[in-house]
């Protein structure tokens, strides 16, 4: 190592202290620059936090919220990597052997010149570190979000029940009230329970396949009067709507992916991906003639779902 200089002052300085020292000089040749660019970069990955946790916290779209999150930690990867390339000494550097050993006044020296310069090196960049734990506490708090909404009220039980009751009214695209006369045989016609119109998991298939009473399973010798029966509207595939009757071979079909049912078998599937009946729905016609719902679906309508058994 090479012998302690003093300054004006007698205070030991070593050659470490200069600044131009290469074991601590930047790897930038403009560390200014640098600087200015790597806050640009945090800054937007603060951003891009901030507006991913607005988004989300909000029920924004996907597209947005992928947008954001994406900014956000491109901006902050990419600002932490320039620093740890730009801002940091590089070497490798070579240095002529020497005794290992140095005097007191030497490593007080170099302790001296390394605490200088770490004090200089960091006041410079207190932004940029300000900026780099604002960005980290942003993007642990926006992290957290789903955690937090998880955390909620329990999901309730849509999934395996309709509106569909005991007594309801079958009622049409305006709101009429079924009657047994409506439907001729071979016709079909979507169906709702009343004051429930529109809604995607109600929606029923009204068929009328005879004009006397209809038996399509063991222990269902009442569910088809007159001829009505009526199955689920949502394919047990995926959820696609069979509104397609079949007269002649009395079978309904989905559109999307080709899949059968049998009315005349308990809306059995006898062809395409389905992997279950169209779940049939109890019918009963009351002393006005008008036809009405026995009781609700026996089983949950539309395709499988994790908590399905």
């Amino acid at each position: 190592m090479s012998g302690v200089t003093t300054e004006g002052d007698g205070r030991p300085h070593s050659p470490v202290a200069a600044f131009d020292d290469p074991h601590l000089r930047p790897y930038a040749t403009h560390p200014g620059r640098a600087e200015a660019a790597i806050g640009v970069c945090l800054l937007a990955g603060v951003l891009g936090f901030v507006a991913y946790g607005i988004t989300y916290w909000v029920g924004g779209q996907t597209q947005v919220e992928g947008i954001t999150l994406g900014v956000g930690l491109f901006g902050f990867g990419f600002g932490m990597a320039a620093w740890g390339k730009y801002l940091m000494p590089k070497g490798p550097f070579v240095e002529d052997r020497h005794s290992i050993e140095g005097t007191d006044a030497e490593v007080e020296a170099v302790s001296n010149a390394v605490a200088e310069r770490g004090k200089a090196v960091f006041h410079r960049r207190g932004v940029l570190g300000g900026l780099l734990g604002l960005g980290g506490a942003a993007m642990g708090v926006v992290l957290a979000f789903p955690l937090l909404r998880s955390l909620g009220p329990q999901p309730k039980k849509t999934l395996f029940v309709t509106n569909w009751k005991r007594g309801a009214h079958l009622v049409d695209l305006n709101g009429r009230r079924i009657t047994v006369n409506d439907l001729e045989v071979g016709g079909a016609l979507t169906v709702w329970p009343e004051h429930f119109v529109g809604t995607s998991q109600n929606q029923t298939m009204l068929v009328r396949a005879s004009f006397d009473d209809v038996v399509t399973r063991p222990g269902r010798e009442s569910w088809g009067p007159q001829g009505y029966l009526a199955y689920s509207k949502l394919c047990t595939h995926a959820g696609c709507p069979v509104g397609l009757y079949m007269e002649q071979t009395q079978q309904l079909l989905c559109p999307c992916h080709q899949s059968l049912f049998d009315v005349l078998n308990g809306g059995t599937q006898v062809f395409g991906p389905a992997p279950r009946p169209l779940p049939q729905l109890p019918l009963y016609v009351d002393s006005l003639g008008y036809l009405r719902a026995q009781a609700p679906y026996d089983q949950p309508v539309g395709p499988g779902f994790w908590e399905r058994s």
